[in-house]
């Protein structure tokens, strides 16, 4: 069983014609999953709504709690792409050694179609997360990562590995 935590970002972001503004409504990955064909036994579960620039450390201990507390040993978290490693790296020093969780993320809002690479982010974590050993990992653009040697590249818009 796969333990899904949403926290928000791009991912599951809306486009509000009027207004020109990006807002969170609720979550895509259900239906995202129900989509794929997927047939690995999740639980999702919303943790918050929040863009990534405004994650506070509490806002991450929240995810962490709730992973140390998830029967599960393996975790999924949705999270903005803009403090997606802060947030690892948070993770990684949290005391989660028998877990594998891996943390991914869209450039594009799902709502947005096929423009969207949040599709794709999500069936690689998922893929990702049922090979990896434990640990933290960022999974972005078809490859894993591990916590302390990802960034994202802000110019290119890719995450790339870091020595």
């Amino acid at each position: 069983m796969v333990q899904v935590f949403i926290t928000g970002g791009t991912f599951d972001k809306e486009y509000n014609y009027i207004s020109g503004q990006l807002y969170f409504r609720s979550t895509h990955v259900p239906t995202m999953l129900e989509r794929g064909r997927c047939t690995v036994d999740f639980d999702v579960k919303t943790l918050m709504m929040t863009d990534s620039l405004e994650m506070t450390d509490t806002d991450r201990e929240i995810i962490g709690h709730n992973c140390k507390r998830s029967q599960f040993d393996k975790i999924l978290i949705t999270h903005g792409t803009d403090t997606m490693v802060k947030t690892a790296e948070f993770l990684a020093n949290y005391g989660l050694v028998e877990k594998t969780v891996v943390l991914t993320g869209a450039m594009v809002p799902y709502a947005f179609g096929t423009s969207s690479d949040g599709f794709f982010n999500l069936g690689s974590a998922l893929a990702f997360l049922q090979t990896l050993p434990p640990g933290v990992y960022v999974v972005m653009n078809g490859r894993y990562f591990h916590w302390d040697k990802v960034r994202k590249n802000t110019k290119t818009g890719y995450f790339e590995e870091t020595t």
